[in-house]
């Protein structure tokens, strides 16, 4: 006996609306992501080593390429967390450079001008200008009078 079962256009869109809802549902609050880690590249090793075919169990050559963009990913990842420190680095610098000095900063479409008073510390430094302070990455001009 042979069962065929189809569904007409209705009832397809009525599942495809039960999906959707249910997954907003499920992923709600959950900040989605894109990019497979490091955690998750290890988790896909061991699975699949405790899961391999005790009768043919995966070729040396192949671990050892696996075991080896691991530690790429690994490095790689070590360098980006390097580079942001730089990065924040590099603009703490660049803005306590800028004490005294007149700059032009991008407002939306505004452009305001003023001496630097004050800047503040930290990974995204302000600069105080005119009795308000701005990110300093809408500095776009520094210059002297």
């Amino acid at each position: 006996m042979e069962l065929h079962a189809t569904l007409n256009s209705q009832e397809q869109a009525e599942i495809a609306q039960w999906v959707k809802e249910h997954n907003h549902k499920i992923n709600q609050g959950k900040n989605p992501q894109q990019n497979l880690g490091k955690d998750d590249f290890l988790k896909i090793l061991i699975t699949q080593l405790s899961y391999q075919d005790p009768t043919a169990p995966m070729e040396d050559k192949e671990f050892i390429a696996q075991m080896a963009q691991f530690s790429t990913l690994d490095q790689m990842t070590s360098m980006a967390t390097d580079f942001s420190r730089l990065a924040a680095l590099v603009a703490r610098s660049e803005a306590t450079g800028s004490l005294g000095k007149s700059v032009e900063i991008a407002v939306e479409d505004t452009v305001i001008q003023g001496t630097v008073k004050a800047v503040t510390r930290g990974d995204s430094p302000e600069v105080l200008v005119q009795g308000l302070y701005y990110p300093w990455n809408q500095v776009i001009k520094v210059f002297e009078e």
